[in-house]
């Protein structure tokens, strides 16, 4: 388990997201600070073992993680008042290595920036949501043909992670791979999802995909416009709210 700092457990405010001490705050946008703050919580650390860490832990898997983006992120934490310096060090011919530690401000951060992800569900910009939303635009039988592939691929994705997870659990608690676990429940239920989106669109029981059909058929413009709008009312719908 993690060690806990000598300043004892992190508390947030009693308003999730809001931290408490003034201008106490810190860009929320990349998850890769977040497992940096928590790291820096549990004890100091330079770079290079804040990247061992989260790389022996499997972070990666939640957070890009590269140099590049740990010193942008460091760097930020840092002047945001979230992390200070505590020494520098060198070996030899090698770079020296400033160990880093969390300060007050920080770790209310991190409880606060937890307690705002955790208890507050988010809906996130997501490319697949944003193809299905246009999904019209390809033929449905080309559009089944790919939904199937993704299918395919999620099979595979889940067969890895359930092996992965079973290796794991010989070694690893439970606790430290829960979101693993979260992840193949949201591969699986996206693999539910596009199963029955397949099914929906192949058996025309998704309501419009006659609608969808007649509009490529009769190919695009005007022409294929009208199909699709005759189509919609045919099935029920007022074409004028299309318009």
């Amino acid at each position: 388990m993690p060690r806990q700092p000598a300043t004892g457990a992190i508390e947030s405010s009693d308003e999730p997201g809001r931290s408490g001490p003034a201008n106490a705050r810190t860009s929320r946008r990349n998850p890769l600070a977040l497992m940096v703050l928590c790291v820096l919580w549990e004890q100091p650390a330079h770079p290079y073992q804040i990247v061992q860490t989260l790389k022996a832990r499997h972070k990666d898997a939640v957070a890009k993680l590269n140099y590049g983006s740990l010193y942008t992120v460091i760097a930020r934490l840092e002047r945001d008042g979230m992390i200070e310096a505590v020494e520098v060090t060198r070996s030899g011919n090698l770079p020296p290595r400033t160990t880093y530690k969390v300060t007050a401000s920080g770790a209310a951060e991190l409880a606060d920036w937890l307690a705002a992800i955790i208890g507050e569900p988010t809906v996130e910009p997501n490319s697949f949501a944003a193809a299905l939303s246009i999904i019209a635009a390809l033929p449905p039988d080309t559009a089944v043909s790919l939904l199937e592939r993704r299918a395919a691929r999620l099979r595979e994705q889940l067969a890895a992670m359930g092996r992965e997870l079973a290796q794991y659990a010989l070694v690893v608690p439970e606790l430290l791979m829960i979101e693993s676990r979260y992840q193949r429940a949201m591969a699986q239920a996206e693999l539910d999802f596009t199963d029955q989106l397949i099914d929906g669109i192949t058996g025309a029981t998704v309501k419009g995909v006659r609608a969808w059909r007649a509009l490529h058929q009769s190919g695009r413009g005007g022409g294929g416009a009208q199909a699709f709008l005759a189509a919609l009312a045919s099935e029920g719908f007022d074409p004028r709210l299309f318009d």
